[in-house]
């Protein structure tokens, strides 16, 4: 399973140009089972990027557009009173997918952004005290756009808890962005339809396989230290909760999986720890003060916790 994995991440990044490593960082956060915040400038191909791992996938998506005027009832559904069957009946909303892009999050107030909150954790949904199951495959992907406040309504701690990881997605390099141009200038990139790699059956059993990658005693040390220092650390204001190390551990073991290992090392804490921090902790006021950037502060935490051998 290895090969269709590996296909399909080389269709992927033929797909979307200039954004490998978020790319492989999105895919890892699907397959531990996680959930992902896509901060970007609009225009940088956050909506593309989760349409065509939808596609790849041949999983439904569903995509909702967050307002102030939206309701919650708008994403989980509600239920409505049949005249003909003089009955009431469950209306699913949008909600129940395998993939959903909640597109411009902080667009609505924290009651609306709140219902996603049982639906990421717990995997299911309550309509009028009725309980409902998500599909086995459910991956919320929320996108913010970092330089636009108005209007806006900041994710509360405990809702960007539920996020996996915290991706930035930056502008291309010139040649990169070039062909981007030229791609869809011609013409010749969105004719073609994305096509499935991967079915959902096959991506459940990749899953699994997933979850039996080691990580060595030695590993889970190292991964705690990282955790434990950022309570530590008097750059630091509020650290991370153990829910980030345990999202670091599981991103770790499916990038180690698409690298073709069975076992997690050093460098697989360090490349998914930015990401499962960095909206997980709080800079201390004299730190914000002076300008520093949390993936800095984030880089030198790590840096400062002994590698092991």
């Amino acid at each position: 399973m290895r090969v269709e994995l590996s296909s399909f991440l080389e269709k992927y990044e033929e797909r979307i140009l200039g954004q490998s490593l978020n790319l492989r960082l999105l895919l890892s956060a699907i397959l531990a089972g996680g959930h992902v915040l896509l901060e970007g400038v609009p225009g940088t191909g956050k909506t593309q990027m989760v349409r065509t791992i939808a596609g790849l996938l041949d999983g439904s998506f569903h995509r909702i557009q967050f307002t102030p005027d939206l309701l919650p009832s708008d994403i989980t559904g509600s239920m409505i009173y049949n005249m003909k069957e003089s009955s009431f009946q469950t209306l699913k909303g949008p909600i129940f997918t395998n993939i959903l892009l909640a597109d411009e999050i902080n667009r609505t107030p924290a009651k609306t952004q709140a219902a996603l909150l049982e639906a990421m954790e717990e995997r299911q949904v309550t309509i009028q005290g009725e309980t409902y199951s998500l599909p086995e495959v459910f991956f919320v992907v929320a996108t913010q756009n970092p330089i636009e406040f108005e209007g806006t309504y900041p994710l509360p701690e405990a809702q960007q808890d539920r996020f996996l990881f915290k991706l930035h997605i930056d502008f291309p390099s010139f040649e990169e962005e070039k062909n981007v141009l030229k791609n869809v200038i011609e013409n010749s990139f969105n004719e073609t339809p994305v096509s499935q790699v991967l079915d959902l059956n096959t991506f459940i059993k990749i899953r699994k396989e997933i979850e039996q990658v080691t990580v060595g005693e030695n590993i889970l040390e190292y991964l705690l230290q990282i955790v434990r220092k950022t309570r530590e650390s008097e750059a630091i204001r509020f650290g991370a909760s153990t829910r980030a190390g345990i999202s670091i551990g599981k991103a770790a073991q499916a990038w180690a999986y698409l690298a073709g290992r069975n076992y997690v090392t050093p460098d697989d804490i360090k490349m998914t720890a930015k990401p499962a921090l960095r909206h997980r902790i709080q800079l201390s006021p004299h730190i914000e003060l002076e300008g520093a950037a949390v993936d800095q502060i984030i880089e030198e935490l790590v840096g400062s916790v002994p590698v092991p051998r």
